[in-house]
C-alpha cells in the first residue's frame, strides 16, 4: 500500500503529531512521543469516524486523525490485499520457481498463470520467483537474468531477520546482475520478498 499522512495520534493517554504509515499488513505512526507498528492480525477492531481512524489491538488503543483519508484506509485494514495481489500476477505469465518451497504459494500462483515450472527456468519468464536461504547463493541472480522478459520481475525470497542473507547482500547482488530494486513485500510470516527489474534503458528495443 505505502500510504503515508502526517497526522495527530492519540495512543493509551499520549497525544502526538508524526507520520502514519500504511503497509500491506502493519499500520505504523512514527512521532516525539509515540512510536508503534501494529500488525494487521493484532488488530481487533477498526472504525472511521468524522476523519478519525481508531484502532483498538493488543498494544492499545490508537486514533489517527486523517480527515477524508480515514475511511480508505480503514477499508484497506479491513480488506488487505492477498499475496498474489501484492505482487501483481497476471494470467498471462510465464512463471519459474527456484528454491521456492512455500508449497501454498507454489498451488496459488499455478492457479493464477498461464504457465509454471517449479525448479526449472522458463525462456522468456514474466515472473522469476528465487528463494535463498544464505548470501552465497545470490550469486546466482546474474545467470536468471538472461531468461527474464524486458519488462519482466527478478523477486528474490529471503527468510526475515536471518544474519546468514541480509537486505544490503540482496541489494547488492541485484545491483551486480544489473537489476534495479523496485518493490519489498511482506511474503509470510517468516519471509521477505525483494522485487527487482531491468532498467528501461536497458531493455531491448
Amino acid at each position: 500500500m505505502g500510504a503515508e499522512a502526517n497526522c495527530t495520534a492519540r495512543f493509551n493517554g499520549k497525544t502526538t503529531k508524526g507520520k502514519a504509515r500504511l503497509e500491506t499488513d502493519t499500520l505504523e505512526f512514527r512521532g516525539p512521543d509515540v512510536r508503534v507498528s501494529i500488525p494487521f492480525k493484532q488488530i481487533r477492531s477498526v472504525a472511521a469516524r468524522r476523519g478519525a481512524l481508531a484502532i483498538d489491538s493488543d498494544r492499545g488503543t490508537l486514533s489517527l486523525v486523517l480527515g477524508d483519508a480515514a475511511e480508505k484506509w480503514a477499508l484497506k485494514i479491513q480488506h488487505p490485499p492477498t499475496r498474489l495481489e501484492k505482487i501483481g500476477v497476471k494470467a498471462e505469465w510465464r512463471v519459474s520457481a527456484i528454491g521456492v518451497d512455500d508449497e501454498p504459494f507454489l498451488n496459488e500462483i499455478g492457479e493464477s498463470v498461464a504457465e509454471l515450472a517449479v525448479g526449472r527456468v522458463l525462456d522468456k519468464s514474466d515472473a522469476i520467483f528465487f528463494g535463498a536461504t544464505r548470501d552465497a547463493e545470490l550469486g546466482r541472480l546474474a545467470k536468471l537474468v538472461p531468461s527474464l522478459e524486458p519488462n519482466g520481475a527478478l523477486w528474490v525470497i529471503r527468510p526475515k531477520g536471518r544474519p546468514e542473507i541480509t537486505e544490503r547482500a540482496v541489494m547488492a547482488a541485484g545491483k551486480a546482475a544489473g537489476l534495479v530494486d523496485v518493490k519489498v513485500v511482506s511474503f509470510s510470516a517468516t519471509h521477505t520478498a525483494e522485487k527487482f527489474v531491468i532498467p528501461v534503458k536497458n531493455r531491448p528495443r
